[in-house]
């Protein structure tokens, strides 16, 4: 079958920022004496966002979050939006192997900033063009509700039936099921 349009996450789909993530959780949930291993937090924090990651990880330590974790989570978001991350291998040949013609949208749980950074970081921002979508800000529900994505099939002009999307995580990988889309 061949598709009309593809949409595609980010985090873990194109920027290899998902194992960075969560091998910063494991560190600091481990620091302040809750072991975590990579796994652990890979398995249980990825692809969360707002508050359903603020409480999987107060439910995964037994306690509200020390008062340092957000300041020592955005610091180590300001490093990486300054230093930039990789991209997934193979995503950047794949994303500039596709036709110019077939429609493509990102959504993501990320913020449209994150997003736009790390696309300028890797050289693909062109790609897009406007149709980067953030759960955070373009929609009410965020995934694992369907919504952003069939709000990116909608700005694309796109059948989300005859929508391929490009997925990483369990979370993702069900809001985009829900929506009607075939899902890798």
């Amino acid at each position: 079958m061949k598709f009309d349009a593809i949409i595609f996450d980010f985090d873990g789909v194109l920027l290899e920022s998902e194992y960075a993530g969560n091998a910063q959780i494991a560190e600091y949930l481990t620091a302040i004496g809750h072991p975590t291993s990579m796994e652990d937090s890979m398995a249980n924090f990825m692809g969360l966002a707002g508050q359903e990651f603020l409480s999987a990880l107060e439910s995964w330590i037994g306690r509200p979050l020390p008062d340092d974790f957000h300041d020592v989570r955005e610091a180590e978001n300001q490093r990486v939006l300054t230093q930039g991350l990789d991209p997934v291998a193979g995503a950047i040949a794949f994303l500039r192997g596709l036709p110019d013609r077939l429609p493509r949208a990102i959504a993501s749980s990320s913020g449209s900033h994150w997003i736009e950074t790390h696309l300028d970081h890797l050289g693909v921002r062109d790609a897009f063009g406007p149709h980067i979508y953030s759960g955070k800000e373009h929609v009410a529900r965020g995934k694992p509700a369907p919504d952003i994505y069939l709000h990116a099939a909608d700005a694309i002009g796109a059948d989300i039936r005859r929508t391929v999307i490009l997925e990483d995580s369990p979370v993702g990988a069900k809001g985009a099921v829900a929506s009607g889309a075939h899902v890798i």
